[in-house]
């Protein structure tokens, strides 16, 4: 689920503090309910730190959350995103990693290098604070850390997962210019349907361009069209 930044939201990332403040007002938009469950997001990047999106890519129980690392990366490889920042809530309000936590950043650290995308940081929040694996050194450690160093053939399937998401990015942007260019000509009918009924009273060329804030040339041609 995509989550929609603030109009007082930063738009760049300059560190763990822009994270956790963006974070904390989704964190209290949520339900009652919803925030005593834990959620997992991913901020996505480009190389300059601006925010290209925020998603909610999993919705647990009280005590975990399952995360898949190419859901993770889904929809960073399909908006291009180069670096991404892993969140997620403890409701009980201890901030400290567990085992899972750090397995799942391991993970998610060796899938996008093979993707060439950084993990830069993994936050655990609550409503009130935050830790950042970063400061504490833990990204440091895992990023030396062998034990998901993926075999050839997870590599290969992982390739092949990113040139499927590759696909159904470029068939949406086939969809998007298709959708334009029916756009653009229901626009062209709708502005010529509109300089005839104006002819049809009385209305002169240069009054009709001037409505339609086009030239008096531009309505003749327009006009004279029988595409």
């Amino acid at each position: 689920m995509d989550i929609k930044l603030g109009k007082n939201d930063k738009r760049y990332i300059e560190g763990s503090d822009d994270v956790f403040s963006i974070m904390q007002r989704v964190l209290l938009r949520e339900n009652k309910i919803d925030k005593e469950k834990e959620h997992f997001w991913i901020i996505g990047m480009n190389e300059a730190g601006y925010i290209l999106y925020i998603e909610l890519i999993a919705l647990g129980s009280v005590k975990a959350v399952n995360i898949e690392p190419m859901n993770v990366y889904r929809v960073a490889v399909m908006k291009n995103a180069t670096r991404v920042i892993a969140i997620h809530n403890h409701p009980s309000g201890r901030l400290v990693p567990s085992k899972a936590d750090l397995d799942i950043t391991d993970r998610l650290i060796q899938v996008g290098r093979i993707l060439n995308i950084t993990l830069v940081d993994h936050l655990i929040i609550s409503t009130e604070a935050y830790e950042s694996f970063r400061s504490m050194g833990i990204m440091d450690d895992l990023e030396k850390s062998l034990t998901y160093v993926p075999t050839y053939q997870v590599v290969e399937q992982i390739r092949k997962e990113e040139k499927k998401i590759a696909r159904e990015k470029l068939a949406l942007e086939r969809d998007k210019t298709k959708l334009a260019k029916e756009a653009e000509k229901l626009a062209q009918i709708q502005a010529k349907a509109l300089a005839n009924a104006l002819l049809d009273k009385g209305v002169d060329l240069k009054t009709i361009a001037k409505i339609m804030e086009i030239t008096p040339k531009a309505v003749e041609k327009m006009i004279n069209n029988t595409q």
